[in-house]
């Protein structure tokens, strides 16, 4: 605290002092990035409105209440709300809702997420944006037809079910795969992060971005131009 931003990062000095609070800086800024907690993003984003700046939100783990509170203040201010900001995994959202509306039904729908030992949340916010994209696309209810864990003699799978399956350990920066499963065949979609470097690359890119943009809620669908 109280040091030069850019002398902690390596970068030289900026002239911009590291502080504990939003408001150290909010006035001097066009854009704030928050990877932080739900409640503190809603409390940032109070803030941010209020002062009319944009913002990039990468964090994950919001209630439904809270995901309709950052859609109405985005009528305010230009917000991207994105659970993951990696080019990588954004073009796996395309790739997955392609080939969704290419197998429909008849293929099985699986998604496995992992992630190191610390995370909080489950499944993680990109697994559970992956799920949402597929059911959209398969005209299912995630709500009824997401299925979070099986134990013991659970019966033939529904074929509607998209199952999103969660593992916790050591220090895995995040593994993603979607598996449509079929007769005689499956197909097998991953991404793996080797480390949070492109998720930062991805924020900036996202905050350069919506600096110009009106106000309104974007995701990295529309960052990167890959919104139909």
């Amino acid at each position: 605290m109280g040091h030069d931003a850019g002398e902690v990062a390596g970068a030289g000095p900026i002239g911009l002092k590291i502080g504990d609070t939003i408001e150290d800086f909010l006035e001097k800024a066009d854009v704030i990035i928050d990877f932080s907690t739900p409640h503190a993003t809603l409390l940032n984003l109070e803030k941010v409105s209020k002062k009319g700046k944009s913002i990039v939100i990468g964090t994950t783990g919001f209630s439904k209440e809270g995901e309709e509170n950052i859609r109405e203040i985005s009528n305010k201010i230009p917000c991207v709300y994105s659970p993951n900001m990696g080019v990588g995994i954004n073009l796996v959202f395309k790739i997955i809702q392609d080939i969704a509306k290419v197998i429909g039904d008849e293929y099985d729908v699986e998604i496995v997420e992992a992630h190191h030992r610390h995370k909080k949340d489950a499944p993680s916010g990109t697994a559970m944006r992956m799920a949402q994209i597929l059911a959209s696309t398969l005209k299912r209810d995630l709500s009824e037809v997401g299925k979070f864990s099986r134990h013991g003699f659970i019966g033939e799978r529904d074929k509607n079910e998209i199952g999103i399956q969660s593992i916790r350990a050591g220090d895995i920066v995040g593994d993603h795969t979607v598996l449509f499963g079929g007769v005689g065949e499956r197909i097998e979609i991953t991404h793996r992060a080797h480390s949070r470097d492109n998720f930062a690359r991805g924020a900036v890119r996202a905050a350069i971005w919506v600096s110009n943009q009106k106000p309104g809620m974007y995701d990295m669908m529309d960052v990167l131009g890959l919104r139909k």
